[in-house]
Parts: structure tokens; C-alpha cells; sequence
């Protein structure tokens, strides 16, 4: 039977065992020394002893200090310790969010074309219903896809900053959402309502036209949600360094075991079927609000209602 070329021969063994006992050897050499000399001194009756007086501050002094050196060296050890782990996880994160993205991308590259030769193939046909059907789904499908690759992309792409009025924002995005209301023969009650005193909200700080989408998003999903005699409130706060911007309605709520997962992507409650949607409006505003350095929280009951609120750091 031929040796295993990937395992070390016996040749090799041998060297590595010879070095090893040269190394203990080299180690042993001083005390080797030493031991003859001190028993040959102590049979010629030498017994004379060296003697050092140390003064006890000195004692104390020296005491405390390597008891401080000790106490230091394991603090340092243990932030070093910290800091690896802390790199760590943030390494997995970032690793889990490019493999998220590129998934993403994969899926948009992946279906677009076969979406495509769909609704080819649906002009082609001679049913006026089924043409349709499949037209209006390959829609659906082509925007749930876009939807999804501008979500991956706001996690990288680069922001343009600047001083962003909140009050301002959400004056506009209920204004859009009441004329959507308007047009589609719709109506809700909204209610505004800002601090002026003692001072008014302060700015934020980030890209107005994504803060504007993430209001947008809030808003209309508060309407969405809600019946026509519904009322949808808009307030805004402020709690230390941060911005507050939350929309409360009186609408269908969301149930508790729920709660949690309606914050990720394609994820909708389950009372929430019939309604328009895809599921990816507050994937979209938690996202924006983590890119500006804030977050986002939901508190709903079900047949009662929900508040979303967005906080960004205030700019000023």
C-alpha cells in the first residue's frame, strides 16, 4: 500500500520529535549549570547569603504598582477582546446586507426578461379578457421588481444632504395623499399637528426627496388601511437630539403576533389581503430612517388601529 502523499513520512516525524528534544535541552542548559555549581559551593561549606533590606513604602509602592499592571493588562485585554467582536459582527452584518442586495439584483436580472416575453406573448393573444390578466399582473410583477432592486440600492447609495423641514414634508405628503384621495373618489379626516412653543421642531439633517418618500409611504399607508369616516393623524415632536414624526389612524390595526414581522420586505398582515400593496412600504421607511441615522417603531391593536413613528437625529 503507497504512503499518503498529503500525510508527513516517517523521515519527518523523526526530524520534528529531534528538534523538539534539542529545544528542551537548550531550556534545561541553565539550570544544568547552575545546580552542579550551588552543590559543589555548598560541600565546600560555603554558606555566606546575600542579604537586600527593602523599606516597606518601597514594598507598597512596587506592590501597587503590579497589582495596577495586572488590573491594565486585563482591561486591555478585554476591550481588545470587545473591539474584535464588536469588528466581527459588524463584518457579518455587512456581509448579510451585500448578499441581500445581491440576491436582489439577481432577482430583478433573473425575472425581467421572462416578464417581458409575457406580455409579448399577451398582446398576441386574441382573448381580450386573458390579454388583460396576464398584462396587468406582468405589470404588477415589473413594479414589485423595481421596488425591490430601489430598496437594495438605498442602502448603499450615496446621500445629499441637507437641512430638511420635517413639518414641511408632511404638510406636503398628506396634500399628495388627500389629492390620490380625491381623484380615486376616496376621503379621509387628517389631523396636523406641530409644536410652535416654545420653539418649533428643529431640521434634520439628510436627502429631502428620500425623507419625503418615507413620509409619503407612512402616509398613504395610514390611508390605505382605513375606511372613510377614518381620522389619520400627523404630529410631531421632539425628545432630546431627535425628531419625531408619527402618523396615527383609526383603522383595521394589525394583530399582535404580527406586529414584528410587517417591517420586512414582501410582508403584509394577514387581515391586510385585498387591499393594494406589496408589502414593501415600511421595509422601505425603516430603511431611509436607518440611512439617516434614525429609526422607526410601530404600536398597533387590531380593529382599534396604528402609529408609525419615525425619529431622526435634529440638525440644530
Amino acid at each position: 500500500m503507497s504512503p499518503d502523499p498529503l500525510s508527513p513520512g516517517r523521515g519527518a516525524g523523526q526530524e520534528n520529535v529531534g528538534r523538539g528534544r534539542r529545544g528542551l535541552v537548550l531550556r534545561l542548559v541553565p539550570v544544568l549549570v547552575a545546580a552542579p555549581a550551588a552543590l559543589g559551593w555548598w560541600l565546600a561549606g560555603e554558606r555566606r547569603a546575600l542579604v537586600l533590606a527593602v523599606g516597606l513604602p518601597v514594598v507598597l509602592l512596587a506592590a501597587g504598582s503590579a497589582l495596577s499592571a495586572v488590573l491594565l493588562a486585563d482591561r486591555l485585554l478585554r476591550a481588545r477582546s470587545a473591539t474584535r467582536a464588536e469588528r466581527a459582527r459588524r463584518d457579518a452584518e455587512e456581509a448579510a446586507r451585500r448578499a441581500h442586495r445581491q440576491f436582489l439584483r439577481r432577482l430583478d436580472h433573473e425575472l425581467k426578461n421572462p416578464l417581458t416575453a409575457m406580455r409579448a406573448a399577451a398582446n398576441s393573444l386574441d382573448d381580450d379578457g386573458s390579454r388583460a390578466i396576464i398584462d396587468a399582473q406582468s405589470l404588477r410583477m415589473g413594479r414589485l421588481l423595481k421596488d425591490l432592486r430601489r430598496l437594495a440600492e438605498l442602502e448603499v447609495a450615496p446621500l445629499e444632504a441637507e437641512q430638511v423641514d420635517l413639518v414641511e414634508t408632511a404638510r406636503d405628503a398628506v396634500a399628495a395623499v388627500e389629492q390620490d384621495l380625491v381623484v380615486s373618489g376616496q376621503g379621509r379626516s387628517f389631523a396636523l399637528s406641530f409644536p410652535e412653543a416654545p420653539w418649533p421642531l428643529p431640521p434634520v439633517r439628510g436627502d429631502a426627496d428620500l425623507l419625503y418618500s418615507a413620509v409619503h409611504n407612512m402616509v398613504s399607508n395610514a390611508a390605505k388601511y382605513t375606511g372613510p369616516d377614518a381620522l389619520i393623524e400627523v404630529r410631531g415632536s421632539q425628545t432630546g437630539g431627535f425628531v419625531a414624526l408619527e402618523v396615527a389612524d383609526t383603522g383595521i390595526g394589525i394583530p399582535a403576533e404580527e406586529i414584528d414581522q410587517v417591517w420586512g420586505e414582501l410582508s403584509r398582515a394577514s387581515n391586510a389581503q385585498g387591499r393594494p400593496g406589496q408589502g414593501l412600504g415600511l421595509a422601505l421607511v425603516a430603511t431611509i430612517a436607518a440611512r439617516h441615522g434614525g429609526s422607526c417603531s410601530l404600536s398597533s391593536r387590531l380593529g382599534v388601529g396604528t402609529s408609525i413613528t419615525m425619529s431622526l437625529p435634529a440638525d440644530g
